[in-house]
């Protein structure tokens, strides 16, 4: 069943997104003009951009490729649209997203999951008790299946898939938003050579009340932590909710992210899917009419088993493995 937003939701929802407004002012401010325009960016500019990240953040440096590195840093610089951006000036960029994943505690979100898929017995559960706490929350998160990479566009984009229906009404924020973190990063790191960023596609057929808290927390993830990292954001059918959803945070964006985000009926979304997916109309999944049945891999909660130990049913580890294999192929296909 749809749910239906009250007058009251409705209401609390937009003094949330207000109260919010002036967080993202900095980005709107920041952003550049769109320009097709690719400066030059030598081995040893980029060289240079590595060390200097690499004695700052030894321990997650690497995230960054060598081609998102060179994609931020090749862009005009906004005061001087003829001008490639100061170098100064895009290391901080870097540096900023960075930082947002060292306040996050992105880098040991995967760690997480390995220790809530163990014992809860054991000597690495007992010992953090915190830590066994933080991750059997992301991991309910995860368990709801309502988001997951699977396969690639035409072009080498790992697809990220969201299934509204399976989102909670009442979310626990924190997990969610550590989940969502934990799933972007394992896609980015099975995104093809040169490619550096995704896409998304969402199934809005029933989604939940919107949760301000949870949208807002979410925008500020991809706005920080995650820029130009979105490459096109799909959403079939259009309902109420969802057009309140995005009518509500289209005024918070920068204006090159909310340019991404494409709301269309089913119909179209099913052709738009046939000229985007590797393996055309029978990669379509069957939540789109189409004969791909994704629940193959990623059922319901009530269909899964635990992946170990112990409360993981969401199948991470089969993801990432089926990403990785998916990114070989379309890498293989691409060199012959």
């Amino acid at each position: 069943m749809a749910a239906e937003l009250t007058k009251e939701e409705a209401a609390k929802a937009d003094a949330e997104v207000e109260a919010a407004k002036d967080e993202f002012e900095d980005a709107k401010e920041e952003e550049e003009e769109e320009s097709s325009d690719i400066f030059s960016v030598s081995k040893e500019e980029l060289s240079i951009i590595r060390a200097e990240l690499a004695s700052e953040f030894p321990d997650d440096y690497n995230y960054l490729s060598d081609a998102y590195i060179l994609s931020v840093a090749s862009k005009p610089y906004s005061k001087d649209p003829t001008k490639r951006r100061p170098l100064d000036y895009s290391l901080s960029k870097l540096k900023d997203v960075l930082k947002w994943r060292e306040s996050e505690g992105a880098t040991e979100m995967e760690d997480l999951i390995t220790l809530g898929n163990g014992s809860h017995t054991a000597p690495a559960a007992i010992e953090q008790p915190e830590k066994l706490t933080k991750a059997k929350a992301m991991i309910v998160s995860l368990n709801y299946g309502s988001t997951y990479w699977h396969g690639f566009t035409k072009d080498g984009r790992p697809i990220m898939w969201i299934r509204t229906n399976r989102k909670p009404w009442y979310p626990d924020v924190d997990a969610e938003c550590n989940a969502l973190i934990s799933l972007a990063d394992a896609g980015i790191k099975a995104m093809p050579d040169g490619i550096t960023d995704f896409v998304c596609i969402a199934d809005s057929s029933y989604p939940p009340p919107p949760n301000p808290t949870f949208m807002i927390k979410t925008l500020k993830a991809l706005v920080k932590g995650y820029p130009d990292r979105l490459n096109m954001l799909m959403s079939a059918p259009i309902s109420s909710i969802v057009q309140f959803v995005m009518n509500l945070l289209l005024p918070l964006m920068p204006g090159r992210l909310a340019s991404k985000v494409n709301l269309m009926d089913s119909e179209k979304m099913k052709e738009t899917l046939k000229d985007l997916l590797v393996g055309g109309e029978q990669a379509i999944p069957t939540f789109f009419g189409g004969p791909c049945d994704h629940d193959k891999f990623f059922p319901e909660e009530s269909k899964c088993p635990n992946r170990g130990e112990g409360t993981l049913k969401f199948d991470y580890f089969g993801m990432v493995e089926r990403l990785q294999k998916a990114k070989a192929d379309f890498q293989a296909q691409k060199a012959s």
